[in-house]
């Protein structure tokens, strides 16, 4: 897919994931990430009854994808990826707008997610669309020793929680300024 790189955003539909985009999706995981997604791991989380997957198209192309689950009070993302030439285009902006727009005062108010200690640029990405982290999951992916971050976006403003003060991190830097 050649994609022409713009002043503006690429504006892209968000649509449920359907079989037929697999491939896509599998490709796009394969470039973004070392520790890759299998199909088998994609099925079997979207048969979970309150896991939902949407892809982000453009021109009838596949350019990024989302996968979540839905809780009683809040939104899970379980992965989320956009094709490495789409970005910095605004997609995975479209792709957050869209998860905050299911959220609600009454019912959901917060999205959580798990960040790589070593995925820098996802930390930066969420945390400009006013994600936060809150937690450390130390040693916690199966495939590396490496810590994930939890980091939360809540509906209310000023709502965050800060981490505590002993622990120094490259996002809790950038959270104090």
């Amino acid at each position: 897919m050649t994609v022409r790189h713009l002043d503006t955003d690429l504006q892209v539909q968000i649509r449920w994931l359907i079989r037929r985009d697999m491939s896509d999706v599998l490709r796009i995981e394969q470039d973004c990430f070392e520790f890759a997604w299998s199909e088998d791991d994609f099925l079997g989380c979207l048969r979970q009854r309150n896991c939902i997957g949407m892809v982000a198209e453009c021109d009838q192309h596949i350019v990024g994808f989302m996968i979540y689950e839905l809780h009683k009070s809040r939104l899970s993302v379980l992965n989320f990826a956009v094709s490495p030439e789409c970005r910095r285009l605004g997609v995975g902006t479209q792709m957050v707008q869209k998860l905050v727009d299911k959220l609600s005062q009454q019912r959901r108010n917060e999205i959580l997610l798990e960040v790589r200690e070593t995925n820098l640029g996802a930390q930066l990405f969420f945390r400009q669309h006013g994600f936060r982290a809150v937690n450390i999951l130390r040693g916690h992916y199966d495939d590396t020793t490496e810590d994930a971050y939890i980091m939360r976006y809540r509906l209310e403003e000023g709502a965050t929680i800060p981490l505590p003060a002993s622990v120094r991190n490259r996002i809790s830097e950038f959270d104090a300024a």
